[in-house]
């Protein structure tokens, strides 16, 4: 991990709400965007970004965001550690910005591979921990997909292969927000019970609160000393988190507010952040 401290959990709680703020200047200035997978994704991507991914190094762990439509979480992130400008969050997803609407790794390299066709960051994860395995790298590959994107066939070629080969250098995370696009997950195809179905694939599976920074630092860290089989962690969202109108409301998959609902969901925001933070977004 980056930091050799211990972990200050009101911090990381601190900045993912500044990530929130920026999602939502983001997809509000773009007038484009997906805020409500962003939003659920928000506190581990914090937490990635804060305590495990060295960006500054060529030779690090690497995290992979298969939904690659959240990716103003992630950008989120990178402005808060200084690899995207102030100046650029204002230009998502418009003409000649380096901020595509999904990850773009010749725009920005840090963000590892591109995404947006669903189902195929798991693939990328399975090669990379394979090839860190080859060179006899202690490094760990972090994939992120959401819990709609298991509908994809893809997925579970690759977690079959993982399982195979029990490539322990690979974690997935299931954002598990109950929410495919608008619909809810369950009602499209079923995927419970998943973490049985993880189980009988050879994988390691621990579920958690995936807004508890507590429990995401728990899990991460415990998943270290687990050997001979790649883990998963299912991280139980809310769509729209911190935004009380998009909570566990479809709609917000896509949808860009109007200027009134702009202004009630940045006043919730900068309530929970406070002080001078808020100028600084």
């Amino acid at each position: 991990m980056k930091k050799s401290v211990s972990v200050n959990y009101n911090e990381l709680r601190h900045i993912a709400w500044k990530n929130r703020l920026r999602i939502l200047n983001m997809v509000h200035d773009g007038a484009s965007g997906h805020l409500g997978g962003a939003l659920s994704a928000c506190d581990i991507i914090t937490y990635l970004g804060e305590c495990v991914i060295d960006y500054s190094s060529d030779e690090r762990d690497r995290f992979i965001l298969s939904k690659g439509h959240a990716v103003t979480a992630l950008y989120a992130e990178f402005n808060e550690i200084g690899i995207v400008k102030n100046e650029e969050l204002s230009t998502f997803r418009k003409l000649n910005s380096r901020l595509s609407g999904h990850t773009n790794r010749e725009k920005i390299p840090e963000t590892e591979v591109t995404t947006g066709l669903l189902g195929q960051g798991v693939s990328y994860g399975v090669g990379m921990a394979f090839a860190k395995k080859l060179k006899k790298s202690k490094k760990t590959v972090y994939v992120m997909i959401g819990d709609g994107e298991t509908h994809e066939g893809q997925i579970w070629e690759a977690l079959m292969e993982a399982g195979h080969f029990k490539l322990d250098n690979l974690v997935l995370i299931i954002d598990r927000n109950g929410l495919c696009s608008h619909q809810p997950v369950e009602n499209v195809i079923s995927i419970e019970p998943l973490k049985e179905r993880l189980e009988s694939f050879g994988w390691f599976v621990k579920d958690i609160n995936g807004h508890s920074m507590e429990e995401i630092d728990s899990a991460i860290t415990s998943l270290k000393s687990q050997y001979g089989k790649p883990k998963c962690i299912i991280a139980h969202t809310v769509k729209g988190k911190g935004i009380s109108f998009m909570e566990n409301d479809g709609q917000w998959h896509r949808n860009i507010p109007t200027e009134k609902q702009y202004n009630v969901a940045k006043e919730e925001l900068e309530a929970q952040i406070g002080g001078n933070d808020v100028e600084s977004i």
